[in-house]
């Protein structure tokens, strides 16, 4: 097995009487590009800023990197990379100049320093305009020097908190070309919360749902689709005798569900691809005539609100970043 790059054990937090986060046990392997998934005040800040230092569990373990989050903080510090949702780096400089003071703050000494800026610079493709300031940056040119920035001190795990909200698409693959970059090239551990389904799609090898302070789903996103029943629906526009057909299609075995709009049929089934082809077949035999096909595919959002009957982007709208403050070493960091 991988060694982990972050692992909780039963961690709890507790304000007050309510628990924010409930027992939560995760293992992230080191490597793995993870995915973190929930609904505002579901207790995903909070778990997170157990992971960065800046809370303290109520009980329960959790290491980052090999540290233990509560007695070796300032080690977990050095060993965290954070990008926080709200684009972070300093106008009044440039794009090398924020790199470098970060450096700085890691201590990393002046040669090496100037040595991974210029390469980082080149990574996020930024090297043309290192020397402006970094006022002049569109958000996407933004986004791509705070990953760069966060990534001076050679960390071993990057914590990226809602990376390309508020980007253009084509910004926002350009930020997901970067990170599988990274991923490849380096060996980095990504531990990514995201309302973007697509992004969690193409990215995370494993996704975690937390609600109400528990993970509810944890798994690839392949399997967290495949674990609810009749997943995909097939849809079928039938020319006359919609009665009769939905009455075949209901006796089924391989149908969870069925149901008429009109001239149309929805078939609840585990595979689309398989289903599709055994209905045509069955509603020929019986002189059917079918007009149009149609597969529906489960998509991760249908498996969130499937979980926490939420729709993730409404929940997030009044989000405020997560991860003010970690990542930077206490002295420097307050």
């Amino acid at each position: 097995m991988a060694e982990a790059a972050v692992e909780t054990r039963e961690i709890a937090k507790r304000f007050g009487e309510l628990w924010a986060v409930d027992r939560v046990t995760i293992r992230v392997d080191t490597g793995e590009f993870f995915g973190f998934l929930g609904p505002n005040g579901a207790g995903k800040s909070t778990l997170i800023r157990m992971l960065t230092t800046l809370h303290r569990p109520t009980s329960g373990t959790a290491s980052v990197a090999g540290w233990d989050v509560v007695r070796e903080p300032a080690s977990v510090r050095r060993a965290i990379g954070v990008v926080p949702q709200n684009l972070s780096s300093d106008l009044d400089l440039t794009a090398r100049e924020n790199i470098d003071i970060y450096g700085k703050f890691y201590d990393v000494p002046r040669k090496a320093r100037r040595d991974r800026t210029a390469a980082l610079l080149e990574r996020v493709g930024l090297t043309a305009k290192a020397d402006d300031l970094v006022a002049t940056y569109s958000g996407g040119m933004r986004r791509r020097l705070d990953i760069a920035r966060a990534l001076i001190h050679r960390p071993s795990v990057l914590f990226l908190d809602e990376p390309t909200s508020g980007l253009d698409p084509q910004s926002r693959r350009v930020v997901w070309e970067m990170l599988q970059g990274l991923m490849a090239e380096d060996g980095l551990t990504i531990f990514l919360t995201t309302h973007y389904m697509e992004e969690a799609e193409t990215l995370c090898s494993r996704v975690a749902i937390i609600d109400h302070g528990s993970v509810i789903a944890l798994g690839t996103p392949d399997e967290l689709k495949r674990a609810l029943p009749g997943n995909d629906t097939v849809g079928l526009t039938v020319g006359g005798s919609e009665e009769a057909a939905l009455e075949a299609v209901q006796a089924e075995p391989y149908v969870r569900k069925a149901a008429r709009d009109g001239r149309s049929l929805k078939c609840y089934v585990d595979n689309g691809a398989e289903g599709a082809p055994l209905l045509l077949q069955l509603l020929d035999r019986l002189g059917i005539t079918v007009e149009s096909v149609a597969i529906h595919r489960l998509s991760l959002e249908d498996v969130f609100i499937h979980h926490t009957g939420r729709d993730l982007r409404e929940e997030e709208s009044k989000k405020v970043s997560l991860l003010i403050g970690a990542g930077v070493p206490r002295r420097m960091g307050g």
